[in-house]
C-alpha cells in the first residue's frame, strides 16, 4: 500500500510538473498575446520607441524561443516591455511563478563608484568593497549589458532600481555577462586599497536581500557598511512615513517624507499643519523638505503640502525653502516636486529625480495566458508642465551627491549644502532673469550674466543652449531679426557645434538681406548635421540661394 501511495504521489507530482512545463509554442503564444495587447490597448506607449522597433524585437525573440532556456525567454520578454522606458511599465518576472535567484549583495552607486552597501554575515569581508568586475566583465560593461532589462526612464532610475539586476544570476546569463547559468558568481572587488576576487553563492530560491528605501536592513543576519553609532537625518525614523526635526544651530526645520501616503499615526494634512504652525511660531529661517527616498504613492495627497508652503510666506522665499531630491524621487513624488517647482520659490538640492517630468504612470496588470507572468502596462499620462518644459528628470539647482566614505561616516553633504547655502547672486530661473535683462536693454550685464552662470557648476543642469536657441527663434518669428542674431551669436559662442543655433543665424541673416553670411552659416549646419533634418533643409536653402 505504501509503495502504491508513493507511486501515486510520484505520478501526481510528475503530472503537476508536466502541466507547469512550458513549450516553445506556449511561450510564443504569450509573446504574441503581449504584442497584440500593446497594439490594441496601449499603443500610446510608443513615445520613446516605435511600433516598428517593438515589432522587430518581438519577431527576433519569437524566432529565438526554441533555442533559449526558460529564464532567457523571460528576460527577453522583460527587455521588450522595458523598451518603453517608463518605470511603471514593467514585466513582473522577479516573482512567482518565475522567481529568480539573488546574490547576498545590495549594491549602491556613490559619487566615486559602485559599492557593496549591504551583505550577510557569511560574506562580511566584502562589506564596503568597491565593485570592479562582475564575472570578469568590467563594471561599466556589465551595467551596459543589463540596462535594456531595466524599465529605466533615466539614469537615476537605473541607479535606484537597476543595480539590483546585477545580483540576479539569471539576468547575468541572459544578458551575456556569464557564459552559462550558475548560482555562484565571481566578483572582483577593491577594499582598503587591495583588489580581490570573491565567489558569491545565491540565496535559496525565494529569499531576498531585506531592504528599506533603497538600503539594506540590518535585522538579524544582514550588515550595512554605514557606521551604526549614529543615524543621519534622512535615515531617521524610517518606521514613519514622515517626521520633522528642528535644527537650532541653523534655525532650520528639517522635514523628511518618504511616501505620498498617510502615516498610520497622523494624516498628511494634520502633519503639515503641525509643520507650518511650527514655522510660524518659532525662529525658523529656512525649511528643508527631504524627498530623496520618496518613491510616490497617491498624488492627490500633495495639495496640503504645496498650498501650505505657498501660504507660509515666511519660508516661501528664495534662499529659505530647499527641497532635497534624489534617485528614488519617483511617481507621485515627481508630481509633488513638479508642483513645488511650478508654484513655489524652492531651491532643489541633491540629485536629479528618477522620473520624467511628464510621464506615463498608473498601470494595469496584464497576465500572460500560459506562463501567468504579469506585465504591468501604464495607462495614465501625468503632465504637470507644458511639453516644451518636459525632460528626462527634474534637475536640482544645486547638484550634490555622496561619496562612499561620506555615507559610511554618516555625513550628509546634501543636507549640509541646503543648511549652509548663502549665495546672494543665485538665480532661481536663469531664463527669466536673462529675459528681464534683455527687455531692460541691459545688454552688457546680460552678456556677463550668461558667462557667469554658464561657468558656475550650480547651473550645470540648465540647458543654456536649448533655452537661448528657443528665445532666438521666438525673436526671429516675431520679426526682431537683429535681436535674434545677437542671441544666436551668444549661443554659438558657447556651443560652437550647435547646428540649431547656426541654422538660426543663417535664417536671421537671410531675413536682413545678408545672403553671404546666410550661405556661410548654412554650410556650417550641413557640416554639423549632414544627415539630419537641419542639414537637409540647409542643403535645400543653399540650392535656392545659389
Amino acid at each position: 500500500m505504501k509503495t502504491f501511495l508513493f507511486f501515486l504521489m510520484g505520478c501526481l507530482l510528475f503530472q503537476a510538473n508536466a502541466q507547469e512545463q512550458m513549450t516553445s509554442e506556449d511561450w510564443r503564444e504569450d509573446l504574441k498575446f503581449l504584442q497584440k495587447t500593446v497594439h490594441n490597448d496601449y499603443d500610446f506607449l510608443f513615445k520613446k520607441t516605435t511600433a516598428t522597433a517593438f515589432d522587430a524585437a518581438v519577431d527576433e525573440l519569437f524566432e529565438a524561443i526554441p533555442n533559449l532556456e526558460e529564464h532567457e525567454i523571460v528576460i527577453g520578454l522583460a527587455r521588450i516591455v522595458s523598451s518603453f522606458e517608463y518605470g511603471h511599465t514593467v514585466l513582473g518576472f522577479r516573482y512567482q511563478p518565475h522567481s529568480f535567484h539573488q546574490l547576498p549583495l545590495h549594491l549602491y552607486e556613490f559619487k566615486d563608484g559602485i559599492y557593496v552597501q549591504g551583505t550577510n554575515t557569511a560574506n562580511k569581508n566584502v562589506l564596503g568593497a568597491k565593485v570592479l568586475e562582475v564575472a570578469g566583465m568590467p563594471i561599466k560593461e556589465a551595467i551596459k549589458a543589463i540596462y535594456p532589462v531595466v524599465p529605466a526612464e533615466n539614469e537615476q532610475f537605473f541607479k535606484a532600481y537597476g543595480l539590483h539586476y546585477l545580483t540576479i544570476p539569471e539576468v547575468l546569463h541572459a544578458q551575456g555577462i556569464t557564459s552559462e547559468l550558475s548560482n555562484t558568481i565571481a566578483f572582483t572587488l577593491e577594499k582598503n586599497g587591495k583588489s580581490f576576487k570573491q565567489q558569491l553563492a545565491s540565496l535559496p530560491l525565494g529569499e531576498k536581500v531585506p531592504t528599506n528605501y533603497g538600503f539594506v536592513e540590518t535585522d538579524g543576519d544582514w550588515l550595512d557598511a554605514r557606521n551604526q553609532d549614529s543615524t543621519p537625518n534622512y535615515l531617521k525614523h524610517l518606521d514613519k512615513i514622515y517626521y520633522y526635526e528642528y535644527l537650532p544651530e541653523h534655525k532650520t526645520l528639517y522635514v523628511r517624507q518618504s511616501q505620498i501616503q498617510d502615516d498610520a499615526s497622523i494624516s498628511i494634512p494634520a502633519f503639515y499643519k503641525e509643520v507650518f504652525d511650527f514655522v510660524e511660531n518659532n525662529e525658523v529661517d529656512r525649511l528643508v523638505l527631504d524627498v530623496r527616498l520618496n518613491g510616490g504613492g497617491n498624488n492627490y495627497k500633495n495639495k496640503p503640502i504645496v498650498t501650505g508652503i505657498i501660504e507660509t510666506e515666511k519660508i516661501n522665499k528664495v534662499g529659505k525653502l530647499f527641497v532635497i531630491t534624489g534617485r528614488r524621487t519617483f511617481s507621485a513624488c515627481q508630481n509633488l516636486v513638479n508642483e513645488l517647482d511650478n508654484y513655489t520659490n524652492a531651491i532643489f538640492v541633491g540629485e536629479p529625480t528618477a522620473e520624467n517630468i511628464n510621464f506615463y504612470g498608473d498601470n494595469r496588470r496584464v497576465e500572460l495566458p500560459n506562463s501567468k507572468i504579469p506585465a504591468y502596462l501604464s495607462f495614465a499620462w501625468w503632465q504637470d508642465k507644458p511639453q516644451w518644459e518636459g525632460g528626462k528628470w527634474l534637475a536640482p539647482h544645486l547638484d550634490v551627491s555622496m561619496t562612499f566614505e561620506e555615507y559610511k561616516n554618516n555625513e550628509d553633504p546634501v543636507l549640509q549644502t541646503a543648511l549652509t547655502f548663502n549665495d546672494s547672486t543665485f538665480v532661481l530661473d536663469p531664463m527669466e532673469h536673462l529675459t528681464n535683462l534683455f527687455m531692460a536693454g541691459d545688454i552688457e550685464r546680460l552678456q556677463s550674466e550668461v558667462d557667469r552662470m554658464y561657468k558656475d557648476p550650480k547651473y550645470q543642469f540648465f540647458n543654456f543652449e536649448g533655452a537661448l536657441s528657443t528665445a532666438g527663434y521666438q525673436l526671429l518669428n516675431n520679426g526682431q531679426y537683429e535681436s535674434a542674431i545677437f542671441v544666436f551669436q551668444m549661443v554659438v559662442q558657447y556651443f560652437p557645434d550647435s547646428a540649431n543655433a547656426w541654422n538660426g543665424q543663417a535664417e536671421a541673416h537671410l531675413k536682413v538681406g545678408n545672403k553671404e553670411k546666410a550661405i556661410e552659416f548654412y554650410k556650417k549646419v550641413i557640416v554639423l548635421d549632414a544627415d539630419g533634418e537641419l542639414g537637409q533643409n540647409a542643403k535645400t536653402a543653399l540650392n535656392t540661394l545659389n
